[in-house]
């Protein structure tokens, strides 16, 4: 029985174990630049043993931030900033996938702990862009809706990223289509009401999703894997659908999408979500039961028994630690002690294993 601790490969690249630390924004970059924060932020969770390591959200064009400190990945200077981390972690048996994104009409607001509220153009923010002009909330700035020249040219630039990310070192891409950013605002109808083959029906909704996909394929190499980060559900009645995600998974797997990362929520700021342990876990094993496509679970996983339970019941290929790898970032060599699994210890916290526990 496949258990937390076993090997996951996604076409060559093979993972150490089924440990995943999610993209979680930082805030901390300057003109999209990496810094010394981002190298012991995920230098540190390297070390500690998670498998693979995503990036936070990191913009394909400038106007796609949240916020002025996002990373970024739309101009070449920001490559070597970025690769410094990935070596690391690469050394330390932690490759890394990037998680390129669009902020659409959620951009130009302030960092994650500051008032979520728009910045002024004065004040270094910009118009943001979305499929239709539906502001997010009463708060936010009602979106410039996108012509088709300018869907285009964001796909585009969804392209150029990756080749960047490549030349970064980076071992995956994650596509972020969840949360109520951009390709995510195409897929709802909550926050797109175009009339045009962007809109109305589930093919035209999904469309941008899916060249963005392509065009990312196109250049991203064969060996290595492609991610999708989708949002389950909207939480909200008329908006996207647990059903529609699994269509949509079916539909992005013939696409050459290696594994989907099964999120929910994010498009409207009063759903109800019923937050507790593991509550997004049967979206992912909707999705890899329905559309037979390897998934990640994430959203509220904090016990090893609770983590090794997921893969060996089905329920996802791999889960996703977000706020408890945040609290303790040496969580899965913790973790392997307690389910009674050697990991990889670094030389230099040897003195520090408990018996028995050491991989070498």
């Amino acid at each position: 029985m496949t258990h937390l601790f076993e090997p996951l490969a996604l076409r060559d690249l093979v993972l150490r174990n089924r440990i995943a630390v999610p993209a979680m924004c930082q805030y901390s970059a300057q003109d999209g630049l990496a810094n010394d924060w981002h190298f012991v932020h995920y230098g540190t969770r390297a070390i500690g043993g998670a498998a693979l390591i995503i990036s936070e959200a990191t913009a394909v064009v400038p106007e796609g931030r949240i916020s002025p400190a996002d990373l970024g990945l739309w101009d070449d200077s920001q490559i070597e900033p970025l690769a410094r981390v990935v070596r690391f972690a690469q050394e330390y048996g932690s490759p890394m996938a990037v998680q390129l994104a669009h902020a659409g009409r959620k951009a130009s607001v302030g960092r994650g702990w500051e008032a979520q509220t728009p910045i002024p153009v004065n004040k270094g923010g910009w118009p943001p862009v979305g499929p239709s002009p539906i502001p997010f909330s009463s708060a936010h700035t009602t979106p410039v809706e996108l012509d088709v020249a300018g869907i285009e040219a964001i796909v585009s630039r969804f392209a150029a990223a990756a080749q960047r990310a490549h030349a970064a070192g980076f071992s995956a891409v994650e596509i972020h289509a969840a949360h109520g950013y951009l390709l995510h605002q195409f897929l709802s109808p909550l926050s797109n009401q175009r009339a045009d083959s962007y809109g109305g029906s589930f093919a035209g909704r999904t469309r941008l999703v899916i060249e963005v996909v392509d065009t990312v394929r196109a250049v991203w190499p064969e060996r290595l894997p492609l991610i999708v980060r989708l949002s389950a559900t909207d939480w909200v009645d008329g908006g996207w659908t647990p059903e529609e995600t699994v269509d949509l998974s079916r539909v992005l797997k013939t696409h050459g999408v290696d594994l989907i990362n099964v999120s929910s929520g994010g498009t409207a700021p009063d759903a109800r979500i019923p937050d507790g342990p593991g509550f997004q876990t049967g979206f992912a094993e909707r999705v890899r039961r329905k559309a037979e496509i390897p998934c990640a679970a994430v959203g509220r996983i904090t016990s090893p028994a609770q983590a090794d339970h997921i893969i060996r019941s089905g329920q996802a290929d791999m889960v996703l630690l977000g706020r408890e790898i945040l609290r303790n970032p040496y969580w899965p060599m913790t973790a392997a002690h307690e389910l009674g699994q050697a990991a990889d210890w670094p030389a230099q916290y040897l003195r520090a294993a408990p018996r028995g526990s050491v991989a070498r």
